[in-house]
């Protein structure tokens, strides 16, 4: 990817802050709405000087305001790169100031830096975007029908049958409400899935692995960006938080390999209940968890085990782009 103006762009609710550097070197800043009519204003401006195919956007990533932006760009074929906001600031050195004209020039600099490692957004990331969008949705009224399935049952017998009675009417009304919110939210998106060939296989790949149910495997494409954002399984253990670090120091400090605090704990507790699912299954991984149990390991370490193979089984069958069979023989080239 060669490009000749970079982009750095500090995302916020109202405004993007804007730092340009032309192939010239020449750096130029600017503050605009956070609006799709501001953007694209801002690049029709921006055509006057360089052809679009040259340019790369680097933004932090902020969730739905960087929706106006990423919708902008996927249409109009310009490169895009959403970056996390914490990657950015552990690479960027020590940092005494801070403003949004300050943090655009940051961006961009790490933009220039690391162009080799940008990940572009396409169209299936839209798709991805959306899916993200629904599930924690559903997340949300999953929460909040739980929350009323609890008081149904904790007031029955505790206070007056007859405000009992009236009250559990209630929110079974809006425990039914939302189930059917829930079941909404599910075949939406399925349609999601079903309008991308490629995210249709990977889901039926993913849920072909034992122990890998709909919302596993659903979250697990949202978090890979479609198995493009990590290039192996052991980088998405690093990000579930399941990949075990020594932490060694000299020669006085030592101590047991342990996994990061820093993870995606939702996942990390998705692949959990995976793990248990597969332990109690016929198959290898239950037998794994077996004879690591009867050595004398720690339970919780096997299961930590089982967790990081249910990853590098995925990762695996994506690559060969084939679903799970126990009996495989792989083709001899």
């Amino acid at each position: 990817m060669k490009f000749k103006t970079f982009i750095g762009i500090d995302v916020s609710k109202l405004t993007l802050d804007i730092c340009l550097i032309t192939a010239d070197g020449v750096i130029e800043h600017f503050k605009i709405e956070n609006k799709e009519l501001s953007i694209k204003k801002f690049f029709k401006n921006l055509e006057k000087s360089c052809l679009w195919e040259d340019i790369l956007v680097c933004a932090e990533f902020t969730g739905h305001y960087s929706n106006p932006l990423k919708v902008f760009c996927i249409s109009q074929n310009i490169a895009l790169w959403l970056e996390s906001g914490a990657e950015i600031k552990l690479r960027s050195g020590v940092q005494r100031r801070k403003n949004d004209k300050i943090d655009a020039e940051r961006i961009v600099d790490y933009a220039i830096r690391y162009v080799d490692k940008a990940r572009l957004q396409n169209l299936d990331d839209k798709v991805i975007e959306t899916v993200k969008s629904l599930s924690n949705e559903r997340d949300m009224y999953i929460r909040d029908r739980a929350k009323y399935k609890s008081q149904v049952k904790d007031f029955e017998g505790y206070i007056d049958s007859d405000i009992y009675k009236a009250k559990s009417k209630r929110l079974k009304k809006q425990i039914l409400s939302l189930t059917k919110l829930i079941d909404s939210i599910d075949k939406q998106i399925d349609q999601q899935f079903a309008s991308s060939e490629k995210l249709t296989i990977q889901k039926e790949i993913l849920l072909s692995v034992g122990g890998v149910g709909d919302k596993v495997a659903t979250e697990t494409i949202i978090a890979t960006r479609g198995f493009t954002k990590f290039g192996n399984g052991r980088e998405f253990s690093c990000h579930v938080g399941v990949a075990p670090f020594s932490f060694e120091s000299g020669t006085s400090q030592r101590s047991r390999k342990k996994v990061s605090n820093r993870a995606n704990k939702e996942l990390k507790k998705l692949f959990h209940m995976a793990a248990l699912s597969a332990i109690k299954m016929k198959g290898e991984l239950r037998e794994y968890f077996e004879r690591k149990v009867a050595e004398g390991k720690n339970k919780m370490t096997v299961i930590n085990a089982v967790r990081a193979k249910i990853i590098n089984r995925i990762f695996a069958l994506i690559r060969d782009n084939r679903k799970y069979e126990k009996s495989y023989i792989p083709s001899v080239v």
